[in-house]
């Protein structure tokens, strides 16, 4: 018997397939300007034929949401997170919960800058829960100075709380070689 697909089914085969690092240098140094590296904003329905009301509703909330990190370094990151969320870093240990995830994302954005920009959202169809994926970029410097970036892909599943904010549940993401986010940038 063939199970029939589903964007959720999808997003969780996804997110076994993914994990994500994010973790701070230890060396303070001047990082690119923060504004160059803003994510970019909801999909223009001109250009993109797919584009629904879920989907710009998940492109919104990942540009708030990048915004926030940017601006605020991990602690932003760990606010997005549901009471209950779940963070995938490569090679740790899974963070589980909010109080756990604020443990291990205690990176200062003056010292390391996360940034993404979402390929695809697909809301589900009870309208509470939907996933992003989409292309990330990590920006530090080494003991010497030196830029170091690091690049992958990630998925997040959001889910809309009862007060009606919504949350990240599960985060993850896996590295990449550099220059291998250039197959699917979203371009304008």
């Amino acid at each position: 018997m063939r199970l029939r697909s589903t964007p959720i089914k999808a997003a969780l085969i996804l997110f076994f397939c993914l994990v994500v690092q994010v973790q701070a240098p230890s060396l303070s140094a001047q990082l690119p300007d923060p504004a160059a590296l803003a994510p970019s904003t909801a999909p223009n329905p001109l250009s993109d034929t797919t584009v629904n009301p879920g989907k710009v509703l998940l492109f919104e909330l990942e540009a708030k949401f990048a915004k926030d990190v940017l601006a605020r370094g991990g602690a932003a990151f760990a606010d997005w997170f549901a009471e209950d969320g779940v963070a995938l870093g490569n090679g740790q240990q899974p963070a589980i919960g909010r109080v756990a995830i604020m443990k291990s994302s205690n990176w200062d954005p003056k010292l390391y800058q996360l940034t993404w920009t979402p390929t695809e959202a697909v809301l589900g169809p009870s309208g509470d829960i939907g996933y992003t994926w989409g292309h990330f970029e990590g920006h530090s410097k080494d003991a010497n100075g030196n830029p170091v970036t690091t690049s992958g892909r990630y998925i997040t599943i959001w889910r809309k709380q009862p007060n009606g904010a919504w949350k990240v549940v599960l985060d993850a993401g896996a590295n990449e070689p550099a220059a291998a986010g250039d197959c699917c940038k979203v371009t304008p």
